[in-house]
């Protein structure tokens, strides 16, 4: 759930169908309508693809030219990728509004009982991002980033009474330039994280055993 895929790429292996829940033609399916046009879901799956290259990306695209969007389509787009199976949700975003809690806590629950996990971010600079900010919801992964962790590497942990999996802010790496000037930030330690499970979960383990490696 980003601002869609450009594909093909070459650090990108896999592409399904998806969907575009925003800009003139919402709602429909194809890869024309999940183009990313900014950058910023590519960079996020190309992350993911560096991970787990045999993982195939359904990318749900929820920004159209900036990377701003509202709850409902968060809810919808989680919603969406619960109902076309998707394993994982990478969510390298949020939300701090807090009235759109119940909002958010249904739809994560809907994708849940329909077996999909949730990967959000729960707080970046000391702000809490919704969903990932979530008490006492089942199918949630809260992520937060550290920039000491190894980008092949997870560290469970708890902050403010919630279990956390850390994780590195950095993204796929590119040759000549130095990490921290390269893209960063929480919306890649989520990445990170959706990636390694991903490449765990295709290697035939559960998201408890990947975690608690």
């Amino acid at each position: 759930m980003d601002s869609g895929i450009a594909f093909p790429h070459p650090h990108i292996s896999a592409v399904g169908v998806g969907t575009a829940l925003v800009g003139e033609r919402a709602g429909t399916a194809g890869a024309a309508d999940t183009m990313d046009r900014i950058g910023h879901g590519t960079a996020v799956a190309a992350a993911v693809s560096e991970k787990a290259p045999q993982a195939e990306l359904i990318p749900v695209r929820v920004f159209e030219r900036t990377l701003q969007t509202n709850a409902d389509v968060l809810a919808a787009a989680i919603r969406w990728a619960a109902d076309h199976d998707c394993a994982l949700i990478n969510l390298s975003l949020g939300t701090q509004n807090a009235e759109r809690d119940a909002l958010l806590r249904d739809a994560v629950a809907y994708a849940s009982k329909k077996g999909s996990h949730v990967i959000a971010a729960y707080e970046s600079e000391g702000a809490r991002w919704l969903p990932g900010a979530l008490a006492d919801c089942d199918g949630i992964l809260r992520v937060v980033g550290d920039a000491t962790i190894e980008r092949d590497a997870l560290r469970s942990e708890v902050r403010d009474g919630l279990a956390c999996v850390a994780a590195s802010v950095y993204a796929r790496p590119i040759p000549g330039v130095p990490p921290e000037r390269n893209l960063h930030g929480v919306s890649f330690a989520v990445a990170n994280v959706t990636g390694l499970l991903a490449r765990g979960l295709s290697d035939g383990r559960t998201v408890t055993e990947i975690l608690g490696a």
